[in-house]
């Protein structure tokens, strides 16, 4: 098992910055991909960015892109999201998720364990 737990979220203005962690502990050696993911209300959870534990490739959604930055520390078992120009429309709850599939993906099925999550609001 892998444990996740995420942290970091909080309100902000638009236009403002928030950086989000997320701690791995447990068999961390099984996972090969992090990602980041979010849920607003009444919607579905929605993807927003991965990276490969070990080679460090990116990828990340088309709303985000330009403005939020994965990045993982391997010594700490720690991943972040650096998320600036923040947006109302970025509120919701965020999810840190890690998987045993190799291959950067989106698909929330291919992810094997989740956090609790963690609220960012974005005020106008």
């Amino acid at each position: 098992q892998v444990q996740l737990v995420e942290s970091g979220g909080g309100l902000v203005q638009a236009g403002g910055s928030l950086r989000l962690s997320c701690a791995a502990s447990g068999r961390t050696a099984s996972v090969n991909t992090l990602g980041w993911f979010r849920q607003a209300p009444g919607k579905e959870r929605e993807y927003v960015a991965s990276i490969i534990w070990t080679g460090g490739s990116t990828y990340y959604a088309d709303s985000v892109k330009g403005r939020f930055t994965i990045s993982r520390d391997n010594a700490k078992n720690t991943m972040y999201l650096q998320m600036n120009s923040l947006k109302p429309e970025d509120t919701a709850v965020y999810f840190c998720a890690a998987s045993k599939y190799s291959l950067l993906t989106t698909r929330v099925t291919r992810y094997d364990y989740w956090g609790q999550g963690t609220q960012v609001t974005v005020s106008s």
